[in-house]
């Protein structure tokens, strides 16, 4: 079965047939494969596949929206009446939701009209049935035994493994009754192992993620074994770990994916929705300094192949840099369509969701900060005493007061200018603007993560990408155990 550009354009119809400022269409078809591996056994090798369109509908102040999983006519139609009538009338008009047989749930909220008219190149129709993703099973497998044999081999010390590979290919549809009409195909590779290590009593873990917007074809370049072998020195490694100091200190986070820290700590508050709805410390920072001079952030959705990268995004938007802080200055916010009317500022191409169940909302893509002019081996040798983050865990945000905390899963001591002794049970905190502010170093070895970032907001989960060089923050408050 297919999705034609006449049925797209009879599903617009029917949803603005009794009135509205809009109407879009999302459709979408996907197939991925997840292969594990637990306790040296293939515990699981899964394949799916599935497909739908969510139609929106905005009639002033207020948005309806239903979804279909599958695209015959019938359904398209359908999902189109249920979300005008939502649109029209609040979900009290009895049209709150569609079959379930067909289509999923409705929401409505504040939204605004678009006029803005574009036209992407497209094919002649989205298919419903993808072809499987290449290699073949088998293959998959094999590339999942390797990381696993590679983390075994590091010795006696290592407990446990596990070994998650996944891919997927998904192909996207975007139409709007503005003239909007795009198409693309978007793929995802990802291998993550986790390895335990055990000594004495002591459990320590270390995981190492490679992954990107491309095929399997990544782990010619960037080996199973290479992926593996480094988690399980890392888990080695920490089992002489001790516990970490505590207090206010320097703190040198290292290149690559050290960048969460500004994704969690900067990036959501310049989301437009936080901003638009005053839940942000910088809904009033447009144009004024808020960082030091030497830190320019970057969000960036045309890097190739990198996890948060696409050609357009969810609401057919096409892909952009976006500068947000240049020399320390704030100059611009992430926008969704809804986003960009209701603040009067351009579209930055940040309209995303997470599958055609879900409105889009504005979201980052690949945040990170752009290089500098120190030698990191000259930030660690000029930091006499403080912490040296190699790796960060889970951290979150609260977008309004700007205060975060983060987990450091794998630090180190600075003594003298020297990495010291591994130190467990770090964690970081502060505000947004301070962290910022207190950027006294920025190394020139820029690097992005390597393909493991998965955001989560507002119950949505989109992959996204950070990247950095080493810098060092001045003063940051560390939380540790030691005495």
């Amino acid at each position: 079965m297919t999705l034609d550009r006449g049925l797209i354009e009879r599903a617009l119809r029917e949803a603005l047939a009794t009135g509205g400022d809009f109407a879009d269409l999302y459709a979408e078809a996907t197939w991925s494969s997840n292969v594990s591996i637990e306790d040296d056994r293939v515990d699981r090798v899964q394949y799916g596949q599935s497909r739908g369109v969510g139609i929106r509908v905005v009639a002033g102040d207020v948005t309806g929206y239903a979804y279909a999983d599958g695209w015959d006519e019938e359904a398209l139609l359908r999902a189109a009446r249920s979300a005008r009538a939502v649109a029209r009338h609040g979900p009290a008009s009895g049209a709150a939701r569609v079959d379930a047989s067909r289509a999923g749930a409705i929401s409505a909220g504040a939204h605004g009209a678009h006029v803005a008219h574009r036209e992407h190149p497209l094919g002649a129709h989205l298919e419903a049935d993808l072809p499987p993703v290449q290699p073949a099973p088998a293959t998959r497998v094999e590339l999942a035994r390797r990381a696993n044999g590679a983390a075994r081999a590091a010795g006696g010390l290592v407990r446990q493994v596990q070994v998650r590979l996944s891919d997927a290919v998904q192909r996207i549809v975007v139409a709007s009754s503005d003239g909007v009409y795009a198409e693309d195909e978007r793929r995802v590779a990802q291998l993550a192992v986790a390895v335990t290590a055990a000594r004495d009593g002591t459990l320590q873990i270390g995981r190492r993620v490679r992954g990107g917007g491309t095929t399997l074809d990544l782990f010619e370049r960037h080996r199973p074994e290479d992926v593996a072998s480094e988690a399980a020195e890392v888990a080695i490694r920490m089992l002489d770990a001790r516990p970490a100091p505590a207090g206010p200190m320097p703190v040198i986070v290292a290149n690559g994916w050290g960048g969460v820290l500004f994704h969690e700590a900067v990036g959501h508050g310049l989301e437009a929705d936080h901003v638009e709805k005053r839940s942000s410390v910088y809904a009033d920072k447009l144009g004024q300094p808020v960082a030091e001079p030497t830190v320019t952030l970057i969000d960036d959705a045309t890097i190739p192949d990198h996890r948060g990268s696409f050609r357009f995004d969810d609401e057919g938007v096409p892909a952009q840099q976006t500068a947000l802080v240049v020399d320390g200055v704030l100059v611009a916010f992430l926008t969704d369509r809804k986003g960009a009317r209701l603040l009067g500022l351009p579209e930055s191409g940040n309209g995303r969701r997470q599958s055609f169940q879900y409105l889009p909302i504005p979201r980052m893509t690949n945040l990170y900060i752009k290089p500098g002019p120190a030698d990191p081996a000259a930030i660690l040798a000029d930091t006499p005493r403080g912490l040296y983050v190699a790796s960060l865990g889970g951290g979150q945000v609260d977008t309004t007061s700007g205060q975060f905390v983060f987990s450091v899963t794998e630090g180190y001591s600075i003594e003298n200018g020297r990495l010291g002794a591994p130190v467990r049970g770090a964690t970081l905190a502060g505000d947004s603007f301070s962290v910022l502010r207190r950027i006294d170093a920025v190394g020139n070895d820029f690097a992005l993560d390597p393909g493991l970032g998965t955001c989560g907001k507002l119950g949505q989960r989109v992959a996204v990408g950070v990247g950095q060089p080493t810098l060092r923050v001045s003063e940051m408050t560390v939380g540790g155990t030691a005495t």
